[in-house]
């Protein structure tokens, strides 16, 4: 019986056709469609989150400047201007792929400076930020210290938004951002 059985086993694979192996022309059809469906749903996300990371980059960097300006202020009685960014100490570039990093204002005798990560693509997917440091007094205390505040614009610059060229202004106790731009300090 064994013998007999190993010998259709044989017959069975062997008699096996060759038109019975491969993927029909639907089932190529349905995996494509799939793949094509998942990747239009991923794709703008992937961008999204690229361009997220890129304005990361310009939102620390400006945060930087600003903490940078108050240690600058502290030190020398004056903000630093657009002529000693190196001497901030930050060792960033100014200008990198996507932002040029300027800063409006400061010098002796100024009680305001406005740091700024400009667009360097007028049509750029990304959005701008700009940074103030003021001199000013603590609410109800009347103590002098330097006072911060970091903004972003509001749409991307493809959306009509700012390019990042605007400067920020300040009351006694507060440094105001621009309009189109959100504090995003609190």
């Amino acid at each position: 019986m064994k013998t007999n059985l190993k010998a259709k086993l044989i017959q069975n694979l062997s008699s096996k056709k060759k038109g019975d192996e491969g993927f029909t022309l639907i089932e190529l059809l349905v995996v494509i469609i799939i793949i094509g469906i998942l990747s239009a749903i991923a794709l703008p996300s992937f961008l999204n989150q690229a361009n997220k990371a890129k304005q990361s980059e310009a939102k620390t960097i400006v945060g930087s400047m600003n903490r940078a300006q108050q240690t600058y202020y502290l030190e020398n009685n004056a903000f630093a201007d657009k002529d000693s960014f190196g001497g901030l100490g930050l060792g960033v570039k100014t200008e990198t792929d996507n932002y040029k990093y300027v800063i409006s204002g400061g010098g002796s005798g100024k009680t305001l400076v406005t740091n700024q990560a400009q667009l360097k693509a007028a049509k750029s997917a990304l959005k701008a930020y700009i940074g103030g440091v003021t001199v000013g007094t603590v609410k109800d205390t009347n103590e002098a210290t330097t006072i911060a505040t970091l903004c972003e614009g509001l749409k991307p610059g493809s959306a009509g938004g700012k390019d990042g060229k605007q400067d920020v202004t300040a009351t006694a106790n507060e440094v105001k951002c621009p309009a189109d731009y959100k504090s995003l300090s609190s």
